[in-house]
């Protein structure tokens, strides 16, 4: 079975959910469809699973099982699927982040450094600017802001000087001629620096953060008190924003607090440090040495306060 099928932190993450087997669950991240398969092993014939995945290739691997509600869009839209599915809320929900094994090994899709392909990026392919759009058309300045804040690509200015030097010339449409120009401009290692610029367009391409935030308020929203919030992430980035909402259970990382000082925490945290893959499953999937797992739980924020 190909990586893209098997999914990361699988056992951890679906321990995690605490499923019970009339509940109402979803996979925010369906791609290869593994962790959804794991979900509805654990379902009851009452029980229901919601998956949301915005790339048309993850339509192949959806099983044909009547408790399954395959929902073709963006994970930010889950109160909206909810609605259509008229589910009041949900149980738990599951995120795998970041980008999937299948879409680094297809070449055409333009993740991956390691293939000469059209500079795309998009994990919808119907909608939306390409990399190469964004690489063409934004200003110096923005450049280097992407390539510094998602990618944390130390010589960012450099990058992007002669990003507007080379389109000057002639528009830059593949990864080989993006690569080609990076090439003189690596610092430290090679393939971990190219992972970083190409990271940073990536997150860009797919207003990703943005995206992730919506997300996290919405699963908010929509979970049970007692329903669990589980998310996989895969850089200090996304990390750093699911750990700040899982604490206080806003995106800002700052604690909203009662007329009389409380702190109004409407989640709260159930794992006190991320848990990450064993030795074992590193070896069978390197890409999944970077994940993360972080657990939160909806609370009632008022009662949980003041019963302290």
């Amino acid at each position: 079975m190909s990586a893209y099928h098997v999914p990361v932190l699988g056992p951890e993450s679906i321990e995690a959910l605490a499923i019970q087997p009339e509940g109402v669950y979803v996979d925010a991240t369906f791609g290869g469809g593994g962790h959804s398969r794991m979900i509805l092993e654990r379902l009851g014939p009452q029980g229901r699973l919601l998956a949301f995945d915005q790339d048309e290739d993850a339509l192949a691997n959806v099983p044909d099982d009547e408790r399954l509600l395959f929902c073709p869009a963006n994970f930010k839209y889950l109160k909206r699927y909810m609605r259509y599915y008229n589910i009041e809320a949900v149980d738990g929900i599951l995120a795998d982040l970041g980008v999937s094994s299948h879409q680094l090994d297809e070449a055409e899709r333009g993740f991956s450094y390691r293939f000469d392909a059209p500079l795309d990026m998009r994990m919808n392919r119907r909608e939306g600017p390409t990399a190469a759009d964004l690489l063409n058309t934004l200003p110096e300045k923005d450049i280097q802001g992407v390539l510094s804040q998602y990618g944390e690509v130390r010589n960012a200015r450099t990058v992007a000087q002669q990003i507007v030097a080379a389109r000057a010339r002639k528009p830059i449409a593949t990864t080989g001629e993006l690569v080609a120009l990076l090439e003189p401009l690596v610092r430290g290692h090679k393939p971990r620096y190219l992972s970083q610029v190409f990271q940073a367009l990536r997150i860009a391409v797919n207003r990703e953060m943005e995206a992730l935030s919506h997300f996290l308020e919405e699963s908010l929203n929509a979970l049970q008190i007692g329903g669990r919030l589980v998310v996989i992430t895969y850089h200090s980035l996304e990390d750093r924003l699911v750990k700040r909402f899982m604490r206080t259970g806003n995106v800002a990382g700052v604690a909203r607090r009662d007329f009389y000082g409380h702190v109004l925490r409407p989640i709260r945290p159930l794992t006190k440090k991320p848990i990450v893959p064993k030795t074992e499953e590193i070896r069978l999937n390197p890409r999944a040495r970077s994940a993360r797992l972080r657990v939160g739980e909806k609370i009632e924020m008022v009662k949980e306060e003041l019963d302290r």
